[in-house]
């Protein structure tokens, strides 16, 4: 497929008026150079502009080391990959988001592999995006999008009948993440019939608890929720207010979007694959 076709399509089909994302540019200056200039404009859609016919999808959350030396190790050119952030994860080390190592970006274009970027306009709900997927997989019934931020509603409210406790709430949570998830219980044990709050990767905050509180929902389910600096007014809401709290890390609240992208890509008659990298446990 011919590069300009494929991502004027992910631009019509995502990127949505009224949405907008941050200056990931200027969190990356040493690989400014490769960065197409609407990206750096926007923080949206084509972030390095390497490759005029693409042959391959592969799909990822971040631009970690594991994932660009998988794909460069693959031996492929012609090709894009779609990632969720433009860039790496890492709170233990690194604070959270860092750029991708510069040595990846230059084989990449060497290679004739271009990235493409989706950060809020996927997190916006919809078929494709993170907040509902994660909320297939737990098996939510969804009620309705919430929590709108930069344009994009980036969660959902919804039910989970065959829950009785928080304690169950935990256990599904954690066979559903495939990995240990946190649980900072807050709130009450038995929460039969309750409505749940489901917030990915960054949710943990107060604008998503604040709105929590004003519908009187007391379980949230996202992404990263250790204690720190960052997070302490959240934990400190939820504290207050009784809220339980449940945490995936951000890899894996979000891995799901990414995951179901290939179909999107596939439908498109495009080969994709999903690039398997690492949650980051000290999220929780």
């Amino acid at each position: 497929m011919e590069a300009r076709e494929l991502y004027g399509r992910l631009k019509s089909d995502f990127i949505k008026e009224g949405i907008t994302d941050y200056d990931w540019a200027s969190r990356m200056p040493d690989l400014n150079k490769y960065l197409y200039d609407d990206f750096k404009q926007s923080g949206m859609g084509l972030m390095c502009d390497f490759t005029d016919e693409i042959e391959k999808v592969y799909t990822t959350v971040f631009l970690s080391d594991r994932v660009l030396s998988k794909v460069l190790s693959d031996g492929i050119t012609n090709a894009m990959i779609f990632s969720h952030h433009p860039t790496d994860w890492d709170l233990e080390h690194h604070n959270g988001n860092f750029a991708a190592a510069e040595k990846y970006i230059a084989e990449l274009k060497d290679r004739n592999i271009s990235i493409y970027v989706l950060h809020h306009p996927l997190d916006n709900y919809g078929e494709y995006s993170t907040c509902k997927t994660l909320a297939d997989r737990i098996n939510l019934k969804i009620d309705h999008p919430a929590f709108l931020y930069c344009g994009a509603y980036c969660g959902v409210i919804g039910t989970m009948d065959f829950i009785k406790s928080i304690g169950e709430l935990h256990e599904h949570y954690t066979r559903a993440m495939g990995h240990k998830t946190s649980l900072y219980q807050y709130g009450n044990e038995n929460i039969k019939g309750e409505r749940i709050a489901v917030c990915p990767g960054g949710g943990n905050d107060p604008f998503v608890i604040n709105e929590m509180l004003r519908n009187d929902i007391r379980i949230l389910i996202t992404g990263v929720t250790i204690v720190n600096d960052y997070s302490k007014e959240a934990h400190k809401l939820e504290q207050e207010n009784r809220i339980n709290v449940l945490g995936g890390t951000h890899y894996s609240t979000e891995k799901f979007a990414v995951i179901k992208m290939c179909r999107y890509f596939e439908n498109l008659g495009l080969p994709s694959e999903f690039i398997e990298d690492k949650p980051c446990l000290h999220d929780l």
